[in-house]
């Protein structure tokens, strides 16, 4: 017949075996009780550190803010929760899933709550850690999709450009703050020039490629505040912001030199290629922001019409600019 356990050996075996760190700690952050689980994880068995300071076995530990945090435990004796999302850990412990899991560390959430002697004090504490480093994982993981989901919903997968819809959704954006602060702005309209004699000749990885190089350049040639998408097949749209065309004039040259020199190279074949370019600077009497950028279409046609490889202003068709610059 076996004999029933007591209270306290019921206790002891609980909290050797569950699968949650177990710490005891008094004012002083002295160890007092260090479970299986916080020896297991941390490879440092009670016998080394109970008597001792946390802070002297854990440096990672943040000595004062771990103190300010436990400050209601004593005196208002409530609990205290540290969510891995605001802290991911607070013992530096390895993930012990190094197989299976993404982490190089556990992360963790702990509560701390009084333990109130028979007479009413609070001289010390207990600290329970949780091992979450699944359900943050699966957290991180549908963040880090979402965010994949968000990105690709705006850029274009063969440039790395904004995507039409998107870039429109910026540039109508762009228009509104332009006309409210007057202050000058120009849109670019470009493509490559003969786009489908390369298709044709070369085939469609090889336009590709070279579509890709181009907005690769674009990217290049524009600053960070600037605006570029692909605005279909071989055609690029770029908002020049807080740029008159004059300057605008300098950056599509630059396209168009850069351009020219560029060679691309498929299976073997070292493809040339060059580009046409339009340019429409914002007026103040503009009537929306896709009349503004049908103008640098205009351009665009015009730069065409006049023989490619070069740029052409909006209402500038008597003089063609940039033609055929080595």
């Amino acid at each position: 017949m076996t004999t029933p356990m007591d209270a306290g050996n019921w206790t002891e075996a609980l909290v050797n075996s569950i699968e949650v760190g177990v710490v005891i700690l008094d004012r002083d952050f002295m160890v007092e009780a260090w479970n299986p689980f916080m020896a297991n994880h941390s490879s440092v068995p009670a016998k080394r550190i109970i008597g001792t300071s946390l802070f002297s076995h854990f440096p990672e530990i943040d000595q004062h803010w771990l103190r300010l945090k436990s400050e209601p435990v004593f005196n208002l004796r409530s609990p205290v929760f540290i969510i891995w999302e605001q802290r991911e850990y607070l013992f530096k412990f390895g993930c012990d899933r190094p197989v299976t899991c993404d982490a190089d560390h556990m992360y963790q959430n702990v509560t701390m709550f009084p333990l109130v002697s028979s007479s009413g004090d609070v001289e010390r504490f207990c600290m329970l850690v949780y091992d979450v480093t699944d359900q943050a994982l699966g957290k991180r993981g549908i963040e880090r999709l979402n965010e994949e989901l968000k990105i690709a919903s705006r850029v274009d997968g063969l440039t790395g450009l904004f995507n039409r819809r998107y870039w429109q959704d910026r540039f109508e954006n762009a228009y509104k703050l332009a006309m409210r602060r007057e202050k000058p702005s120009t849109a670019m309209m470009l493509d490559i020039d003969h786009f489908k004699r390369i298709n044709d000749t070369y085939g469609h990885q090889a336009g590709d490629k070279v579509i890709h190089a181009l907005a690769q350049l674009v990217k290049r040639c524009i600053r960070e505040t600037d605006l570029a998408g692909r605005y279909g097949g071989e055609e690029f749209a770029v908002i020049l912001t807080d740029s008159t065309v004059k300057n605008a004039t300098i950056v599509a040259e630059r396209i168009r030199r850069f351009a020219q020199r560029l060679t691309v190279e498929h299976e073997g074949n070292e493809i040339s290629f060059t580009v046409s370019l339009g340019l429409a600077q914002l007026e103040v009497d503009s009537k929306s922001s896709m009349a503004w950028l049908e103008q640098a279409d205009q351009a665009l046609y015009a730069a065409k019409e006049g023989g490619r490889n070069q740029y052409r202003l909006f209402g500038d068709d008597e003089n063609p600019v940039a033609i055929g610059l080595a």
